[in-house]
């Protein structure tokens, strides 16, 4: 074990009586009483031992033989003795006699207290101070930064994924500066914020009444004295001058409002300076040291120093105006030492140090990297365990303080590390939370402390997911549905039936066939649901399939390539062979090297997989295999392909919410010639010929966009540029390793890579609607601590919110309850309010993000056979969880929905008519 008390890293304490102590303390004072060996002791005090009083030793077994652990007899009992004489019998002649014991000196008005625990309070801190306890623990056992390896260093200074080896010479030297963590001059100042947090102007040291001195008090005393002198003498002169002359008195009166109206104007600035708050940076010196008043480069997350070192000048310093990404200057203003809540005032701060930085407010956001040298990679930002996940739309009562609202949620996105503020492509201003009651708090902050305003927020919005299943084998009455292969079916809303495109076929296995709108490509596409291991993978994988696109992206561009480091590619090496361990049947032949693309944005739990028989693209893995980027070429408008799925797979049919666990398979891609040709014709003379690529662009556009004049263009354009080889097929590549989108052929349906964008998203989205569609719910998980008289009103509110009990266990050595669930976040809200109200107050939920769950319903379904007509009615009157989901989104988005707002309504009379 880690943590284990014989070791000295664990304090038992308790803060609001002020005592703590480790277990060595109490070893060290029997040690010496009895006569043990102080060893033996450490050993043998806490675990299952005991004292044996006639023979005077420490014997095993204390639980099995009914006796009191050495832990109990030698330290809880002192202290249970003590809470009692002063707690529960308030013995004052017990209580002289344990302060006498222990050689304390206890002051008469904590004696004559007449709170007990005033009393608790004083004996313990003298006996054993919690804050003695922590810092001895803290001086012994945290590690030296001296004591740093190198893996850690180099873990330190590669972000995303990257190989040390792959970083500039210069940055490689920047690890022995902190091996060696030198603090003099020579050494390099390299310091990492991890978060900034917001400080009340009161708690600022600057801002902090001191105590006076005699002489400041005398002096201040003198200075009264002669300002109420004079005002005695200025009076009684004003007096003398107004009964002579009343004119001139009305006009001083009248040169006084505006002095008083500056005094108050000047009085409410810096009554406002006063509540504004300050960022400090939370931070930590790793090689140096920080300086008041020092210039430092602000490296953020996304610098890059092998792209720096090309723009940097000789002799560079922070005072120069470097115009390179990601990279500033800034003065440090303030040095802070963090005791606790308060803040004591430094000048200079060493290395290995922890400290906070004033006055960067404007330059860091939440994270950021400090050096003197811009040579320094930044280090990586944080993980946080909570996913936000909650989001609310918030705007201004009043629309005059919109400005006050945005620089509210600028501060408030730099003082809390897990929220997110977004602004959307509507214009509305939302906050994505990590719960309910983290968004009550943001908004409260926003409200009183950031932006100081009256604020309205929309309902919370929560995310959902959209995905495919297998067919199932039983209907909604547990009937079987029979072995009969049904005709794929194309769910559509409504608005949406009233054409299928032109060129549309779908077969009875749900291979969907699609044209583009000139006719001249036409695209197959199938959908299969992903095995839920694959899409967990997916998902924990993300960092992985993101340095691989990146690594694959600069591949094909001919980028410079950045090397992956050896601990990633093991990572990566390892993630594909537990795609191809669970990716195993006829129909998952060979997936994992066909895979094209992952999505949305080119890192989530959606696969693309190239099926086409005549098509080898690079593959997905050419870092894995130097040798492998060589092999195939991509095909003209391959991009096209890849950017249609990842639109679908951002926006389902359902009510537009991202895809999740489903593979797209692209199994026929066929172009018309016309389009190969003329492709084809610009590649075989690129820079010579009669007609070059633009004129022959020019060209086509010019000539009223008509289909009908590209194949006289085309011939004349192939009899100017030499005769093309006519066995060459559709999917041969016209150059190796490039992508030849660049060549636009345009019609009156406009660029043929966009048409090629719309028939695959339109294609995968009919694919998806041929297979059993459900939704994905967020899920938290729900732990709940309560007593067993309140068992059944838990389970109660937890059924009401559709949530389901995983474990319950009672809580050894007491009467409470540990009752582990299940609850969809959309019917979290309330859920904590409504548990404590229903129980009294005995019950205390915790919720945090867990995963997503398929909704086993069907979001489409409608009462087809006999069996479902008498169970569920005509209109299927019991309510469908996933159809309402589906609405609850529909109508936020602003899309069709499929209710009717009069059900069954009936005439009605009044009485009158009725006579």
């Amino acid at each position: 074990l880690y943590f284990a008390p014989e070791q000295g890293n664990v304090v038992f304490g308790s803060a609001i009586d002020g005592w703590g102590f480790r277990i060595g303390q109490f070893v060290q004072m029997y040690s010496e009483k009895m006569g043990i060996n102080s060893e033996v002791l450490l050993k043998t005090l806490w675990g299952d031992y005991y004292l044996n009083t006639k023979s005077k030793k420490i014997m095993k077994g204390a639980q099995s033989k009914g006796k009191k652990p050495l832990f109990v007899q030698l330290v809880l009992e002192n202290i249970w003795s003590l809470y009692e004489a002063v707690v529960v019998r308030r013995d004052k002649e017990k209580i002289n006699k344990i302060v006498n014991s222990l050689g304390l000196s206890i002051l008469p008005r904590d004696s004559r207290h007449a709170d007990p625990r005033m009393h608790l309070n004083a004996i313990c801190t003298q006996w054993l101070p919690i804050s003695q306890a922590v810092l001895a623990m803290v001086c012994n056992k945290l590690p030296s930064p001296l004591d740093m390896t190198e893996e850690r260093v180099e873990k330190l200074m590669c972000v995303r994924s990257r190989r040390f080896d792959s970083l500039p010479l210069q940055t490689q030297a920047l690890k022995q500066a902190f091996l060696e963590c030198k603090s003099d001059g020579t050494a390099p100042v390299i310091v990492f914020i991890c978060k900034m947090f917001a400080v009340d102007s009161k708690g600022i040291p600057q801002n902090k009444p001191r105590p006076l001195t005699q002489e400041e008090i005398a002096q201040r005393r003198e200075q009264a004295r002669k300002r109420l002198a004079d005002k005695l003498a200025n009076q009684g002169k004003q007096m003398g001058e107004n009964s002579e002359n009343p004119a001139a008195n009305a006009s001083t009166r009248g040169h006084q409002v505006p002095s008083q109206m500056e005094q108050a104007a000047m009085n409410a600035s810096q009554q406002e300076s006063e509540q504004r708050d300050h960022f400090i940076a939370f931070a930590r010196v790793y090689s140096g040291t920080v300086r008041r008043g020092q210039k430092l480069f602000v490296l953020s997350p996304k610098y890059n120093p092998s792209e720096a070192l090309a723009k940097l000048p000789e002799n560079y310093s922070p005072d120069d105006d470097l115009l390179i990404p990601h990279l500033s200057s800034c003065t440090v203003q303030e040095l802070y030492l963090l005791m606790g809540k308060e803040l004591e005032d430094v000048q200079e701060v060493p290395v290995g140090n922890v400290l906070g930085i004033g006055g960067l407010e404007d330059h860091v956001l939440k994270s950021a990297t400090l050096s003197t040298s811009p040579l320094c990679p930044p280090f990586t930002p944080l993980n946080l365990e909570a996913t936000p996940i909650v989001r609310v739309a918030v705007e201004p009562k009043h629309p005059s303080e919109m400005p006050q609202l945005v620089r509210g949620m600028k501060l408030l996105n730099q003082a809390d590390p897990c929220v997110e503020v977004l602004v959307q492509e509507t214009g509305e201003h939302v906050l994505v939370t990590a719960g309910e009651v983290h968004l009550q708090r943001c908004l409260d902050d926003l409200r009183e402390r950031f932006a100081k305003i009256e604020l309205s927020s929309s309902e919370p919005i929560v995310p959902f997911r959209e995905t495919i299943i297998r067919p199932p084998k039983v209907d909604m009455v547990n009937e079987d549905i029979g072995t009969q292969q049904k005709v794929a079916v194309i769910h559509l809303k409504k608005e949406d039936q009233s054409k299928y495109p032109e060129g549309f076929g779908v077969d009875s296995d749900g291979l969907v066939t699609l044209n583009t709108p000139n006719k001249l490509a036409a695209i197959s596409v199938r959908a299969l649901p992903l095995p839920e291991v694959i899409t967990q993978l997916l998902e924990e994988n993300c960092d992985l399939i993101r340095a691989m696109e990146h690594f694959n992206l600069s591949v094909k561009e001919g980028r410079e390539v950045q090397e992956i480091n050896s601990t990633t590619l093991e990572a990566i090496k390892i993630f594909k062979q537990k795609l191809e361990e669970n990716l195993v049947g006829r129909k998952w032949r060979n997936a994992v090297n066909q895979i094209s693309s992952f999505g949305p944005r080119r890192y989530g739990p959606n696969i693309l997989l190239n099926g086409l028989k005549d098509y080898e693209r690079p593959s997905m893995w050419q870092c894995l295999d130097k040798n492998s980027r060589d092999l195939g070429a991509y095909r003209d408008f391959d991009n096209s392909i890849v950017s249609g799925f990842q639109l679908a797979a951002l926006s389902g049919p359902i009510c537009e919410e991202p895809l999740m666990g489903v593979c797209f398979i692209l199994e026929k891609w066929d172009m018309s010639y016309k389009v190969q040709q003329f492709v084809q014709t610009h590649h075989h003379s690129p820079t010579e010929g009669q007609t070059s690529k633009t004129e022959v662009y020019q060209e086509i556009t010019s000539k009223e966009n008509s289909l009908a004049n590209l194949n006289p263009m085309l011939e004349s354009s192939e009899a100017q540029h030499g005769q093309i080889e006519s066995n060459e097929t559709p999917a041969k590549s016209s150059e190796a390793g490039q992508c030849n989108s660049a060549v636009v052929v345009t019609d009156c349906y406009g660029p043929f890579s966009g048409q090629l964008i719309a028939t695959m998203k339109e294609a995968c989205r009919f694919a998806f609607q041929a297979k059993p569609q459900r939704l994905m719910a967020a899920m938290y998980t729900c732990e709940i601590m309560t007593t067993a008289e309140v068992l059944g009103r838990v389970y109660a509110v937890l059924s009401k919110r559709a949530g389901r009990v995983l474990q319950e266990e009672m809580k050894e050595g007491t009467e409470m309850f540990i009752i582990k669930a299940v609850l969809p976040v959309a019917e979290s809200f309330g859920f904590a309010d409504e548990i404590r109200k229903r129980t009294s107050g005995q019950a205390s939920p915790q919720l945090v993000f867990s995963h997503w769950e398929v909704i086993s319903s069907d979001p489409n379904w409608v009462p087809t056979t006999e069996e479902e007509y008498l169970h569920f009615g005509e209109k299927a009157d019991s309510v469908n969880q996933a159809h309402k989901y589906v609405n609850t989104v529909r109508k936020r988005k602003g899309l069709y929905v499929e209710e009717k707002i009069v059900e069954h309504a009936e005439k009605q009379r009044t009485l009158s008519k009725n006579k």
